[in-house]
């Protein structure tokens, strides 16, 4: 319910559009206090604004990017200084990567690895003495092609394997320690965010999930401190399975289902 949340300290990034920004409008109708951040500042104003009118306990942002070393510590001091603690880590950003061949461009496997990777750990890193105080919750937001390495997602896909290898033998750990933080992997298929869209509608036919929905079901997986998320459920779960009984099989129905004549190299 609503009420698990209510008064809940909560850092969501990636928020200032997509999936993080509906997450925001469901935790601030929920009564929780906000702390935002993402590149555009102009945006999160408008976000934060928003959130406040739904009824958000409290609302605040800090933008910048993700390959900022100093930016995790920035919003870690912030959470501490007006809230004195924190309740839930939402990890939901995402660097740009093209939905095309892998060029060979080891430099942007690079700078993807730090923004949709290193910076999760750096964040989860320094908000776990304020979760272990809280009992709090950390919430990956990830996808599918961190399970299944589908064609034209290269960078990406390594970057979405990585936080599952990460964060899975994290959570490892914190059982065997008897640390109370949960950690939910949420395993996303195709969502229809504006960015999303844009970048896989005239590759692939499906129709895309709606977003508002996949957002409180991410945070119903933080709150009830579920391993997992799977969203769309029945798309997901079932290429998962197929995976595992019939990986070549699948990659087969993948690749048929693919326009690839469109897509540009």
């Amino acid at each position: 319910s609503a009420e698990m949340l209510r008064g809940k300290r909560v850092i969501v990034t990636g928020a200032s559009s997509g999936i993080g920004e509906q997450m925001a409008y469901h935790l601030a109708r929920m009564e929780a206090h906000l702390l935002l951040t993402a590149r555009t500042e102009a945006k999160l104003q408008k976000v934060v604004e928003r959130c406040l009118e739904l009824g958000a306990a409290s609302a605040h942002y800090i933008s910048g990017s993700m390959d900022s070393p100093s930016l995790p510590e920035e919003l870690l001091r912030e959470a501490e200084n007006t809230w004195g603690g924190l309740d839930m880590l939402i990890l939901n950003h995402i660097g740009q990567s093209s939905f095309t061949y892998f060029s060979g461009d080891v430099g942007h496997v690079r700078k993807l690895m730090e923004i949709n990777f290193v910076s999760y750990v750096a964040l989860a890193t320094a908000a776990l003495p304020m979760l272990k105080e809280s009992e709090g919750s950390i919430v990956v937001v990830s996808s599918i092609a961190g399970r299944i390495g589908g064609p034209f997602t290269a960078p990406y896909s390594a970057t979405k394997f990585a936080l599952d290898g990460f964060f899975s033998s994290l959570r490892q750990e914190l059982i065997i320690d008897k640390v109370n933080v949960s950690i939910t992997l949420c395993i996303l298929g195709y969502i229809n965010t504006e960015s999303a869209v844009r970048a896989v509608s005239h590759v692939i036919p499906d129709t895309p999930a709606p977003k508002e929905e996949c957002a409180l079901e991410i945070i119903r997986g933080g709150a009830l401190r579920q391993r997992e998320v799977r969203y769309p459920p029945r798309t997901v779960s079932s290429m998962l399975l197929i995976r595992s009984l019939a990986p070549e099989f699948l990659d087969s129905i993948i690749r048929s289902s693919y326009h690839v004549e469109n897509v540009r190299r």
